[in-house]
């Protein structure tokens, strides 16, 4: 049943289950919901990969791409690094102190105001950023090799507005609501 190296049964052997089990199920939409979730989880995965072999974790990714989000000079307060990330600020702290001693990001106070904190991205971090974007490239190429452009545009209009449907319903949906790290 399934593949025994992935350890959970292929699509329509969790569809069949489902409907065994709960009639009512639309065996299309379970289908696309699943291999959504599928591939997220994967994808999750290759990227956590690629990172690791920079020596950066996912974590420290997420703050990288908000720092290079935020445009130049890549400079963001912790309570607003947490707040895009879904983090506590607790965590946010944690998370930026291991960046700083990795060499990632700085942390300065405001000289405008001295009770400001500002989170800078330093060379290192974006050249970290950088190739794991260079990384990503190639993965993602290759993911999507098998689609024409149209098939492509398509595809993400589709994604596209299933994002804004959950987005609409579920607003505080964009981070975490604990800090898993």
């Amino acid at each position: 049943m399934g593949d025994p190296d992935i350890g959970e049964p292929t699509l329509e052997e969790q569809i069949a289950a489902y409907q065994r089990e709960f009639q009512d199920l639309d065996p299309q939409v379970e289908k696309i919901v699943s291999a959504l979730s599928r591939l997220n989880r994967r994808m999750n995965v290759a990227y956590g990969r690629q990172t690791a072999a920079l020596g950066i974790s996912n974590t420290d990714w997420e703050v990288l791409k908000a720092l290079v989000l935020s445009g130049a000079p890549y400079r963001m307060g912790p309570g607003e690094l947490a707040k895009r990330l879904g983090l506590t600020p607790a965590a946010m702290t944690h998370r930026i102190d291991r960046m700083v001693a990795e060499g990632l990001v700085t942390r300065e106070r405001d000289e405008t105001n001295r009770v400001r904190v500002i989170v800078e991205l330093t060379q290192e971090g974006r050249g970290k950023w950088l190739e794991a974007m260079r990384l990503a490239t190639v993965f993602e190429e290759d993911l999507l090799q098998d689609l024409s452009p149209e098939e492509r545009g398509t595809l993400g209009e589709a994604l596209t507005r299933l994002l804004r449907r959950v987005e609409d319903a579920q607003p505080d949906a964009g981070g975490r609501l604990t800090d898993l790290d």
